[in-house]
């Protein structure tokens, strides 16, 4: 998988500075190709650049970070925007996620979180181009194309490589690298991650107890699922479909 262009955008050196000698780039499959200080050269860094990802802060000078983002999307809707921001404001989520951005990350940031976010962001890019990929069906049933469309079909089974090996007649190792030369992340990685989407629709779409979703998922102990989830999110299942309950206002008075 080629390395991902990145495009950093704040109006503070230092802050621009520390994501390039305190995150691990390399390690992430990405590279950072270009900075801006403010909306207007962050427009123009764009359209020279043509960035895979853009970190973005809101509060710029002469343009905005959403503003920026709103006419980006005109001319790069395939660019992916992860926004870093001091400003904890609903009003600004709400923007952000009218803009469909990939994520909101608070200052100060965390990096092991912030890569944990480059990750998910690089699956779901690959989805993205699975999706455009105009694949016969018998070369989608040897190829990674097939083995991810097989496992977001079985995802409440039990999966394995040993499982996928089985069923598409390819070594566990080779699908292995397949995973992490045409994705950018391991198996598991990429597995824990649709898994946890299929549970946070569960949570916020159904009724389903925290038990059923986990089995759902591909979960056969709630506990462990607990567990992993809260990983991932940073909170248990039931805090996550309570916060959103409360937030919309569907929840019970």
């Amino acid at each position: 998988m080629k390395k991902l262009r990145v495009l950093l955008v704040d109006d503070e050196i230092m802050i621009r500075e520390g994501f390039k000698r305190l995150f691990d780039w390399k390690a992430h499959d990405c590279e950072v190709v270009g900075e801006a200080a403010d909306g207007m050269e962050a427009l123009s860094q764009i359209d020279a650049l043509h960035p895979d990802i853009v970190i973005m802060d809101i509060n710029i000078p002469i343009m905005n970070g959403l503003k920026v983002i709103s006419l980006s999307r005109i001319k790069h809707p395939q660019i992916a925007f992860v926004i870093v921001s001091g400003y904890d404001d609903f009003s600004y989520c709400r923007e952000a996620l009218r803009l469909q951005i990939t994520d909101y990350i608070l200052k100060p940031v965390n990096y092991e979180e912030f890569g944990s976010c480059i990750d998910n962001l690089k699956i779901s890019l690959f989805e993205q181009r699975v999706s455009a990929a105009e694949e016969s069906e018998k070369q989608e049933e040897r190829t990674i194309t097939g083995i991810t469309r097989y496992l977001q079909e079985h995802l409440a089974e039990d999966l394995s490589l040993s499982v996928l090996a089985e069923e598409f007649h390819l070594n566990p190792q080779y699908i292995s690298q397949l995973f992490k030369n045409e994705i950018g992340v391991n198996f598991l990685s990429y597995l824990t991650n649709i898994r946890m989407e299929r549970a946070k629709k569960l949570l916020l779409s159904t009724s389903l107890s925290v038990a059923e979703v986990a089995e759902k998922s591909g979960y056969g102990d709630y506990r462990v699922f607990t567990k992993v989830f809260k990983k991932s999110e940073g909170i248990t299942p039931s805090q996550y479909r309570r916060d959103f309950l409360e937030e919309t206002g569907t929840g019970s008075n």
